[in-house]
């Protein structure tokens, strides 16, 4: 460790610090103050994560063979999603990182170092190990090391959540995040960088990973389900593909429509929600460093909140003055406001007092600054010597009757209470030695200052009460001024809970007390990491909000981390949302953005898998049939207008609703008769018209015209071998995207029905955009038939008159079904679970 003298001593006694070339020599070795990180993940890792996940690994595979094949056009269809999906969620993350790094830059101030002897200001990454750093009030202290010389006043709130300043003389260590409100004097910079307390702590909370999302572990473990039923589909089929001899083109192209049936949709979908919903709470002061956290903090059920620079703005305000005196009211206003503007060393305090009073300074001809061990300052004037203290400091010395009763009232009531008195103009303010000596007073007035509530507190905590969300505070203030705090801002904080009671407790100790108590003082930063797991073994899904170094642990815990801009930049590193306006009121709009997520994805799925259970069920039974195979990869890339333009729309119209707990059960009661009735149609289409085909290329001469349109669409000749099958398979799957398609943007109907005849399986929306949504894509599709370019870029014949008059009939007979077993709850009846479960928004009328 070096001490004073191996840093450099100047005459008379001023550490003269390193010369500027041992300060570069040692930034050159690594002693420089470089911060751990200015983000929790850099350009680089953001861009891998999201281009080489799981999903985007296979889809990239399968392209590659596609390439390799020469089919472009089917690996464009295969992987332009997962790119687009990459793209996406890339480019928020860094939109985040970005404006969160000039946050931080914006919020980075100089520091004082003195190098060759000569004090100079440099940023806070130029300090290195060695240096000697002049402190003066309004100082952040970056780095870690103790007191060289002169005394300091000190908030270590952001490290301890205690706002009361701690006085420090020479010896005693500073930490990096806390600030000098006080005095003055020089520190030795000891641990800097990864090593310093700021580093260390900021390398601990990034150990943990973000949670993922109830959403996000719902759509994994269907993801994961459907997965597993491709692959043993695929072993089936290509082993069926293998005993009849299937070439490496046709074998390649059925792997790319097997994996076509993961709903890797879902997560483009998500990726689009979340960055739409983060650009939205961000231009309402909640900038989402997380993608995920614009949906989880819509989960929320409990908010844990720091007080100091959290509920609090961490100044005071003047709550109320008693004369106590021969002075008046506006006499004792008059002196305070005197007092305030003439202090030479102004404080907390004083700055409180001179926004409330204002007051013109006179000259000053003595002073005793304020000290957390003094409790006391005083100032001497041409007419008086004026002194503000603590009332059990300043009682001893206090003439006339005591002030216990307004003191005792106004400290119940939270307040920070100090006494205002007078002295003899000639009264000494110190002893023979110097030190600061209290004189024989007269009491002024009893001052009474609270804490400055952030504009708006009161407003949110009582809509996040109303909105069933529980709010606790947890602060390292006692826990007395905490509960007044509390009440102040609209809570009832019942019986509070000081930190140390809670050492020794079991967990199930530990969570009986979280449950029922409200407020928390006196709390250590590892036993606000303890609360949140606390309410994380009791099912809540926790959000926590602070904004220093000490809330940095509990905040990563959290399954929602809120920091405010203004705090420390380790808390603003680890948080998934940052608060840019400091207003808690901010959260309310992301929570009801991430609602509406949930609601427009929850019915997304509906239509996502809906197609997805369709078309397995089609290829195992068309297989089975051994009818060919009835997809291509370039009708799987019909999907875009079937599924994903609808789900784009559908989410974006959503309305917020709070997280159904039951989403998985909700969605295989509509999609499984949705997927078995559209399959079954799906399959009877194309057994027609692959059966009709092939008779017409065997058994008979079709026109010449037919013939030669069939050879452009296969590319073989009449004569060659498989040329029969080749086009009964393109005119049976055209026929079976045709049907599947349209059946696609009906279905939409039946999940936002604008009226009762639509509403079989939900009340009617009120909403007629679907309807019109819907009209808009069949029209769409519909011309898109009768356009070459189109058929040809999704691999359809032309528009053909047989195809319509079996599809036609097909669609009205699949519409009545599905309307009779959702109305009938048919598939609830055949598995004997009437009346057991009941879907959401259920139409009048409807049993459940």
């Amino acid at each position: 460790m070096q001490t004073e003298t191996e840093a450099g001593t100047a005459p008379g006694g001023t550490p003269a610090g390193l010369t500027a070339t041992e300060a570069r020599e040692r930034h050159r070795r690594g002693e420089g103050n470089v911060a751990v990180s200015a983000s929790a993940r850099g350009y680089a890792r953001i861009l891998r994560t999201n281009v080489l996940s799981f999903f985007n690994v296979v889809l990239f595979t399968i392209g590659a063979a596609l390439l390799a094949l020469g089919r472009y056009s089917d690996a464009f269809t295969s992987v332009g999603l997962g790119l687009v999906n990459a793209a996406i969620s890339a480019v928020q993350e860094i939109r985040a990182k970005r404006k969160l790094d000039r946050l931080q830059l914006l919020a980075r101030g100089t520091v004082t170092v003195v190098r060759d002897g000569v004090a100079a200001e440099v940023p806070p990454e130029e300090v290195v190990r060695g240096d000697v750093l002049r402190l003066r009030p309004g100082a952040q202290v970056v780095v870690d090391g103790p007191v060289l010389a002169g005394r300091l006043e000190v908030d270590e709130s952001l490290l301890t959540g205690e706002s009361e300043a701690l006085p420090k003389e020479p010896g005693d260590a500073l930490l990096s995040g806390s600030f000098v409100v006080g005095g003055g004097g020089t520190m030795l910079a000891r641990d800097v960088g990864a090593a310093s307390y700021a580093g260390r702590l900021t390398a601990e909370a990034r150990r943990e990973s973000t949670d993922r999302t109830p959403l996000q572990r719902r759509i994994g473990f269907v993801v994961r389900l459907v997965m597993l039923l491709v692959a043993l589909m695929s072993v089936t089929i290509l082993a069926q593909a293998a005993l009849e001899g299937f070439t490496l083109v046709r074998t390649v192209q059925t792997t790319a429509v097997l994996s076509g049936l993961v709903p890797y949709g879902l997560f483009f979908l998500v990726a689009v929600a979340y960055t739409v919903g983060a650009a939205r709470s961000a231009g309402r002061g909640a900038l989402v460093q997380q993608v995920n956290a614009v949906e989880s903090v819509s989960n929320v059920d409990v908010v844990c909140t720091d007080k100091t620079g959290t509920l609090t703005t961490g100044r005071l305000s003047l709550a109320e003055v008693r004369p106590a005196g021969p002075l008046d009211d506006a006499a004792v206003r008059r002196v305070l406001g005197t007092l305030a503007a003439s202090t030479p060393a102004s404080n907390l305090t004083t700055t409180a007092l001179a926004a409330a009073l204002p007051g013109q300074p006179v000259p000053v001809i003595e002073d005793v600054p304020f000290s957390s061990a003094l409790r006391w300052s005083a100032l001497r004037t041409a007419d008086a010597v004026l002194v503000l203290g603590a009332p059990d400091t300043l009682a001893p010395r206090l003439s006339g009757p005591p002030l216990g009763g307004p003191v005792r009232e106004l400290a119940g009531r939270g307040l920070r209470v100090l006494v205002l008195a007078r002295a003899a103009a000639d009264a000494p303010l110190r002893d023979g030695a110097g030190r600061p000596l209290l004189p024989a007073l007269e009491p002024l007035a009893v001052v009474a200052l609270a804490d400055e509530l952030r504009p708006g507190v009161p407003e949110t905590l009582a809509r996040l009460t109303a909105d069933g969300i529980a709010v606790k505070v947890v602060s390292g203030d006692d826990p007395r001024t905490v509960a007044a705090l509390a009440r102040q801002a609209g809570l009832e904080p019942g019986e509070p809970v000081a930190g140390p009671a809670l050492e020794g407790l079991s967990e199930a100790q530990l969570d009986d007390v979280v449950a029922r108590t409200t407020v928390f003082g006196r709390v250590a930063p590892e036993q606000k990491e303890r609360l949140v797991d606390a309410l994380r073994r009791r099912g809540r899904y926790v959000a926590m909000v602070g904004d220093g170094v000490n809330d940095a642990r509990a905040l990563k815990r959290a399954q929602v981390g809120v920091a405010m801009a203004s705090g420390s930049a380790v808390t603003r590193d680890v948080a998934d949302i940052v608060l840019t306006g400091d207003s808690l009121a901010a959260l309310l709009p992301a929570a009801h953005e991430g609602r509406r997520i949930i609601a427009g994805i929850g019915t997304s799925m509906q239509v996502f898998l809906a197609r997805v259970g369709t078309q397995g069920l089609v290829i195992l039974a068309v297989t089975m049939l051994g009818l060919g195979f009835p997809y291509s990869p370039a009708n799987v890339g019909l999907t875009l207008l079937t599924v994903g333009l609808p789900t784009l729309f559908l989410t974006a119209w959503a309305r917020p609703a709070r997280p159904d707990p039951h989403l998985l059960t909700t969605l295989w009661r509509f999609v499984v008769p949705a997927m078995l009735v559209t399959a079954a149609g799906g399959v009877a289409v194309y057994a027609r018209h692959y059966r009709q085909l092939l008779t017409d290329f065997t058994d008979s001469t079709p026109p010449s015209s037919v013939v030669a349109a069939f050879e452009d669409y296969t590319g073989l000749s009449s004569d060659d071998v498989g040329f029969a099958e080749a086009a009964a398979t393109i005119g049976a799957q055209t026929a079976l995207s045709t049907f599947v398609s349209y059946a696609a943007f009906l279905l939409i109907l039946f999940i936002a029905p604008p009226n009762r005849w639509f509403a079989a399986w939900t009340r009617p929306s009120g909403d007629r955009r679907p309807a019109l949504l819907v009209l808009a894509l069949v029209a769409v599709f519909s011309a898109g038939l009768f356009w070459p370019a189109f058929t040809d870029y999704f691999g359809l014949t032309d528009a053909a008159e047989p195809v319509f008059q079996t599809v036609l009939p097909a669609l009205l007979l699949w519409f009545a079904v599905l309307t009779a077993v959702y109305r009938l709850r048919l598939l609830e009846r055949a598995l004997g679970l009437t009346g057991a479960l009941s879907p959401p928004g259920a139409p009048a009328g409807r049993p459940g």
